[in-house]
């Protein structure tokens, strides 16, 4: 709501300054800009003690060795705390926080998003994502393709048969589109406390980092090919043309982006000037997603395959205070972004009017669960014909209960120009079911996997020394530099993993011609 009264006063300025002014004549900011700035200025002084709050819990959470609860979801409870708090003080007219507490997708979706996305490109294990690329790719496209699909027509059939709330075809399957963003935040903590087996560690890991992109790109490709002209056939064909044209074409620019910034990084020799060259790696991580939003592709898949490409090429063309420097800044942009994102899931219990269609609600959760299902156990079946390391039922059931919902389908939900009420419905069972899934779902994997994995605690040479359970995000971060020093194999296991089958395919191409052409010197990771 607060979205379309803001388009609606943008424009009203527009007319009014066209008006009043030639196209030539230079135009003058708006005569509220001072208020508009001590609103700003509020509005971040809020986001600043939510985050101090948020550093100071999960500083609490480690020094009292708190080891039974993920991150993310005690920022999700001290979110809804402070958003609990705020909403009496309202009520008693003590103090009115309603603009200062308001999720603005916007912000999410150009601040928040980028340095999460890019930290898990940049940062990410590359041996093992890339040895799995194939079934990361069949569970993230196909796999939120079906997830999209089962939720978008049961929602719809429910709603002619007047079980559910009504929604229209186009309402229903973009509905279905943006449930399907899973964001296993807290799973994959558990995962990295309890040393699971690294592939179910990376399928997890990287179907949710490709299927977030997924999932926008499907979302808009749907309201984009929505057009009442159109035939279902047509609306079909342009939808996927338009998804293919998304995810490719905004890949293309990110590696386009990585593979300069290798070359400059290369030629111009910065290194001596640690500022400029760290500058400089920041202008090259923000830009491929400023430029894919602003021409209406995906900035998501285009920062995610710069930041992969970038770790891959560009980093070993940096010095060693900028190495650091990166992998830290990048870090810490990341944690700063996942606390306020998670913060603010909480305090969006309390910000604004709630439209609870119970049946919705319900019968939503269960299609969630039935697309996941038919998402992970028939694709698991499938990739294991092409598989030498099998992916296990005890495997396909952990990967099915790992379907968390998180903040980038409530974000969507906000960005649907649907009517008010339809509006209202869906951003409301969004929150109900991200909120249900991450406490519920994230809250119980740590004594599933205990059960599911107590059999296997005899056979564990390919994992890391036992050590302490911590479900600290932030613990792990510190622990190392290198996030290619955190292998779930040993150095002899690397090294023979590294000849077995890193001279094959692409990589004794990359080995051989890309990695001297595009690095000032050969570095085996």
């Amino acid at each position: 709501v607060s979205s379309t009264i803001s388009e609606q006063s943008t424009a009203d300025m527009t007319n009014t300054t066209s008006t009043t002014t030639s196209p030539g004549e230079p135009v003058l900011p708006d005569k509220g800009s001072a208020e508009d700035e001590h609103n700003s200025s509020m509005s971040i002084f809020f986001v600043l003690c939510v985050l101090a709050l948020g550093i100071m819990l999960i500083h609490f959470m480690l020094q009292k060795n708190f080891q039974y609860l993920p991150e993310s979801i005690a920022i999700v409870f001290l979110g809804g705390l402070i958003g609990l708090i705020l909403n009496l003080m309202s009520n008693q007219n003590i103090a009115n926080w309603r603009k200062e507490e308001a999720f603005s997708p916007t912000a999410f979706f150009l601040v928040l998003l980028p340095p999460i996305i890019f930290e898990s490109g940049y940062n990410l294990h590359k041996g093992n994502f890339f040895q799995n690329i194939g079934s990361i790719l069949v569970f993230a496209i196909l796999g939120t393709t079906v997830s999209a699909l089962v939720i978008g027509a049961g929602i719809y059939v429910l709603g002619l048969a007047k079980v559910a709330y009504q929604l229209s075809f186009v309402e229903s399957f973009a509905f279905g589109s943006l449930i399907s963003a899973v964001d296993p935040v807290a799973t994959v903590a558990i995962f990295h406390a309890m040393n699971v087996d690294p592939v179910l560690n990376m399928l997890v890991f990287g179907e949710s980092i490709l299927n977030d992109a997924v999932a926008i790109v499907l979302t808009t490709s749907i309201l984009e090919s929505s057009s009442p002209t159109m035939t279902s056939s047509e609306a079909l064909i342009t939808g996927f043309n338009r998804f293919c044209l998304m995810f490719f074409a905004s890949a293309g620019i990110g590696v386009m982006f990585a593979l300069s910034s290798a070359l400059l990084l290369k030629h111009v020799d910065l290194r001596k000037n640690p500022s400029l060259e760290f500058g400089m790696m920041l202008v090259f991580t923000y830009a491929p997603y400023a430029l894919a939003e602003g021409i209406h592709l995906s900035g998501i898949m285009a920062i995610l395959f710069c930041g992969i490409v970038m770790s891959h090429y560009t980093h070993f063309n940096l010095s060693t205070v900028t190495q650091i420097t990166m992998q830290q800044t990048m870090r810490t942009l990341a944690f700063i972004a996942e606390t306020c994102v998670f913060a603010y899931l909480g305090l969006a219990l309390f910000s604004f009017q709630h439209r609870v269609e119970p049946a919705l609600v319900v019968w939503s959760i269960v299609l969630c669960l039935i697309g996941r299902a038919c998402n992970i156990f028939p694709l698991a079946v499938l990739c294991n014909h092409f598989r030498e390391h099998q992916i296990t039922r005890k495997m396909m059931f952990i990967m099915w209960f790992s379907g968390l919902r998180g903040a980038i389908a409530y974000a969507l939900s906000l960005h649907l120009q649907f009517s008010d009420e339809t509006r209202h419905v869906i951003v409301t069972t969004t929150l109900i079911i991200v909120l249900f899934t991450t406490l519920v779902f994230g809250g119980s994997t740590m004594p599933i996997m205990k059960l599911l994995l107590a059999d296997k605690k005899g056979s564990s040479h390919r994992r890391r020394r036992e050590k302490e359970i911590t479900l600290s995000k932030t613990k792990e971060w510190g622990q190392a530099i290198d996030s290619e020093h955190l292998s779930e194999y040993t150095e002899e296991e690397m090294e023979v993993n590294f000849i077995q089958s890193h001279i094959k395919g692409f990589a004794k191409y990359d080995l051989k011609y890309f990695i001297p052409f595009f690095t000032r010197r050969f570095t085996q990771q």
